[in-house]
């Protein structure tokens, strides 16, 4: 057994050891959005400096928690926080929590986060369900360690022949943001490694690639899912205008302060997204 393969099955190890509950469904809280957490019932929280081999997020609004609850009866796994390739450098530590929540059974994933608008439709404070998504961090989930590929192939994966987010999902986001009477933009995510944010002229170069919003994570963990055959959709907070879309100089603050603004509306669409699952 590889050494990846192993770190996986202790960490879900010990997590079965600290709760009953056996989910299906995940979500990923992003930067400003960990409080969604709040509204599970039964909750069993542990923190991920508890788990054996977990990387820590290091990042501000990234609390290091597994929020294990029930949201109206339905079980749920909230990854309150994640850890961004920029912390460590280390694309294994990014990609750790995707391989520990496929060990734990998740078949549905739902990531969010938080990204600067490039189309000049969006304004901060919009939520955009992500369409597609663009990989700029020249990082992919299957070309890392041969120990990473081993412990990707001895799971029975399905493969990137099918869209990264599942239209059927996607359906249902639209769904139930119009019966909520919630604003929900539509577009393609572009992922770059940051920290730092971009030039005016890189935004316009992504804007020309088709990209609508751009964030810092992501990309990678979804593609991994994808290849673990798990059903995926994903949300962005639009927390600012990108370089050169906004005259205002960008701050990681501003990104906070604008998640934290919208995440009683975040909350509710992804409630009724989780109870509309639980009833299909």
């Amino acid at each position: 057994m590889n050494t990846l393969l192993r770190n996986i099955e202790q960490s879900a190890s010990f997590i079965h050891t600290q709760t009953k509950l056996r989910p299906s469904i995940a979500v990923v809280l992003g930067s400003g959005l960990g409080d969604f957490a709040e509204n599970l019932s039964h909750k069993t929280v542990i923190d991920t400096n508890q788990i054996p081999h977990y990387p820590l997020s290091t990042v501000v609004g990234h609390k290091g928690k597994l929020i294990f609850g029930k949201f109206n009866a339905i079980p749920l796994l909230a990854f309150q926080g994640r850890v961004h390739f920029y912390e460590s450098g280390d694309i294994e530590k990014t990609l750790y929590p995707v391989h520990v929540a496929h060990s734990l059974g998740i078949k549905t994933l739902i990531v969010t986060n938080a990204a600067g608008g490039i189309n000049t439709l969006f304004t901060p404070g919009n939520l955009m369900l992500i369409s597609d998504q663009i990989n700029l961090t020249f990082q992919h989930p299957m070309r890392t360690t041969n120990s990473s590929r081993s412990a990707v192939s001895n799971n029975n994966v399905r493969g990137a022949a099918r869209p990264y987010y599942d239209s059927a999902l996607c359906s249902i986001a639209e769904k139930v943001a119009l019966q909520n009477k919630i604003k929900l933009q539509r577009g393609v995510y572009i992922g770059v490694t940051g920290p730092t944010y971009e030039t005016a002229a890189e935004i316009q170069m992504f804007k020309k690639m088709g990209a609508d919003a751009v964030g810092m994570s992501t990309v990678n963990e979804v593609a991994l899912a994808n290849y673990y055959g798990m059903n995926v959709v994903g949300f962005s907070c639009i927390t600012n205008l990108a370089t050169g879309i906004s005259a205002s100089k960008l701050s990681h603050e501003e990104v906070t302060e604008t998640g934290n603004s919208v995440k009683k509306v975040f909350a509710q669409l992804i409630s009724a997204f989780i109870q509309e699952l639980g009833t299909t």
